[in-house]
C-alpha cells in the first residue's frame, strides 16, 4: 500500500461559523481571519494505491457550480485534483474507487462534473465506484432544513444514476469496524452529520486517521471548539473527547482535510486536556 496526499483546492469559510460559540478573540489566535472574517480552509484528499486498486478519499468542491456559488467561498491558490494526481503519475481515469466521508458539497462536489455538452451531469472519475453508507445516503437525499444547502442534488443523485454507488455495511449501534474490502477501518460519528465516516489506516507502522469534519483544523482541538455547522453539537463533544483521548494515548497521526497550514498533527495529554503535540508534513513522516 502507498498513500499520497491530494490537494483538491483551497477556499475560505466564515471564522465564526467554523468555531460556533467560541469568541473570535480566542479562535483568531490559531486561525487568523481576513478583513471579511474568513479563515483559510483546505480540501486535502488522500489517495490509496493498493495493488490494482486506486482509492480516493473525498474529492473537494469540484468546479461545476456557478460563479455566484464560488464567490461565497473565496477560492485561493492553484491546487487541483488533476495537478496533484499528475504529480504522482496518475490520471483521474485511473481511480477505481471514491470513498466519501460524507456528502456535504466540499467533500464530494468533485465526484460529479458536467457532461460534455453541459446538459446534465456525469461521474468525474469514469472508472470509479462510489462508496457511502445507507444511513448517511438517506440523510443526504432527504435533508433536514438546516443541512439542505450542504447536500446538493447535482453532487449526489448522479452517483446513484451511474449505477456505481455502493454502501458499506454497518451494524446497528456500531461505531467502528475494520473493512477488509476497503483496506482500512471506519469510525462512524454523528455530531457533524449523520454517520460521517472517519477512515483509520495502518501505514508504515503508524495509524493515520483521515479527520474529515470530526476535527476540521488544529485550532479545533479544545473540546468546546465545535463548528456552528454541526447538526448535533452535544453529540460532537463526547465523540470528539473520546477520539482525542484515544489519539493521544495511541499516538495517532491525524491527516487534516481542512487545515490549510497543518497537514498532519499528533496530540498529547496536558493539565488542560488533550492539546497539539507536533505538526508534520506527509513527506516528513512517510518518505
Amino acid at each position: 500500500m502507498t498513500l499520497y496526499p491530494i490537494e483538491a483546492g483551497n477556499f475560505k469559510l466564515d471564522g465564526g461559523a467554523m468555531f460556533g460559540v467560541v469568541p473570535k478573540s480566542l479562535w483568531n489566535r490559531t486561525n487568523p481571519a481576513d478583513d471579511n472574517n474568513m479563515i483559510d480552509i483546505a480540501a486535502r484528499c488522500l489517495l490509496i494505491e493498493d495493488g490494482d486498486r486506486l482509492m480516493l478519499i473525498d474529492t473537494g468542491l469540484g468546479d461545476k457550480q456557478s460563479d455566484k456559488f464560488f464567490s461565497y467561498y473565496y477560492q485561493w491558490g492553484d491546487h487541483s485534483i488533476d495537478k496533484s494526481l499528475k504529480k504522482y503519475g496518475f490520471h483521474r481515469d485511473d481511480i477505481t474507487d471514491i470513498f466519501m466521508t460524507h456528502l456535504h458539497f466540499d467533500h464530494c462536489g468533485g465526484s460529479i462534473q458536467w457532461n460534455k455538452d453541459r446538459t446534465g451531469y456525469e461521474p468525474a472519475f469514469k472508472n470509479a465506484r462510489f462508496w457511502s453508507n445507507e444511513d448517511h445516503w438517506k440523510w443526504a437525499t432527504q435533508p433536514n432544513d438546516r443541512e439542505k444547502a450542504s447536500f446538493l442534488k447535482e453532487n449526489i443523485i448522479p452517483m446513484q444514476q451511474s449505477g456505481k454507488l455502493h454502501f458499506i455495511d454497518r451494524e446497528e449501534d456500531q461505531t467502528f469496524s475494520n473493512y477488509d474490502d476497503l483496506g482500512f477501518g471506519v469510525l462512524f460519528v454523528d455530531g457533524h452529520t449523520d454517520k460521517q465516516m472517519i477512515p483509520h489506516i495502518d501505514y508504515k507502522g503508524k495509524k493515520l486517521v483521515f479527520m474529515a469534519d470530526l476535527l476540521p483544523t488544529a485550532g479545533h482541538i479544545p473540546l468546546p471548539y465545535v463548528m456552528g455547522y454541526d447538526t448535533r453539537p452535544l453529540h460532537t463533544l463526547p465523540e470528539k473527547k473520546k477520539f482525542l483521548e484515544t489519539a493521544a494515548d495511541e499516538n495517532y497521526y491525524l491527516f487534516m482535510e481542512h487545515d490549510a497550514h497543518n497537514e498532519i498533527i499528533t496530540l498529547k495529554h496536558t493539565e488542560k486536556g488533550v492539546r497539539l503535540d507536533e505538526v508534520h508534513t506527509f513527506n516528513d513522516i512517510f518518505n
